[in-house]
């Protein structure tokens, strides 16, 4: 994601999120927007939304969620991003939004890189400790990478834990090498 497009999307991302706690629906304008940008960022969805023939209704229609009409709050919001030509924004308005809820929610999303995947009861030991740390809830996934070789890379945002058999490799071979 480019810093242009982050800046570009972070007002409506605001804007989603006010509209979103204002009626107290934090959760629903998540799924809303996940929605819409995974049929926005449809390579032919995509095409179809850039053709100058397809009006600014037609475009809000086509990436409204069941349910939603186009005259709702989310209707609305959608068709501020059409008639401001930032529908192709609406991933980065997701990704901002989900950070804007997390923290307002006192939640930080966090993942463990490992070469294996991890069992839940290590998952929920992570989760515990990172909670304790950071003060706030955790969520946590487990990404897989055989590189690691062994041990864990937390990445809790703000915090990264390099635990990692390549972390420490690495670590070595920069102190023989300096």
């Amino acid at each position: 994601m480019s810093a242009n497009a982050q800046t570009l999307a972070r007002p409506y991302a605001r804007a989603a999120f006010e509209l979103a706690r204002a009626d107290g629906v934090l959760a629903d304008w998540s799924q809303r927007l996940l929605f819409s940008a995974t049929i926005a960022e449809d390579e032919r969805v995509a095409a179809y939304l850039a053709h100058p023939g397809l009006s600014q209704a037609e475009q809000v229609q086509l990436l409204l969620p069941e349910g939603d009409t186009p005259d709702g709050v989310y209707g609305r919001f959608l068709a501020t991003l059409a008639e401001n030509r930032r529908l192709p924004l609406l991933s980065q308005v997701a990704a901002q939004y989900e950070l804007l809820r997390a923290d307002a929610e006192r939640v930080v999303k966090a993942s463990v890189l490992s070469a294996v995947a991890l069992e839940p009861s290590q998952m929920e030991t992570l989760k515990a400790a990172l909670r304790r740390r950071l003060g706030r809830e955790v969520e946590l996934r487990n990404e897989i990478d055989p590189s690691v070789i062994g041990g864990a890379v937390i990445d809790a945002g703000d915090v990264v834990i390099d635990g990692s058999v390549r972390g420490r490799l690495a670590k070595l071979h920069g102190a023989l090498t300096h």
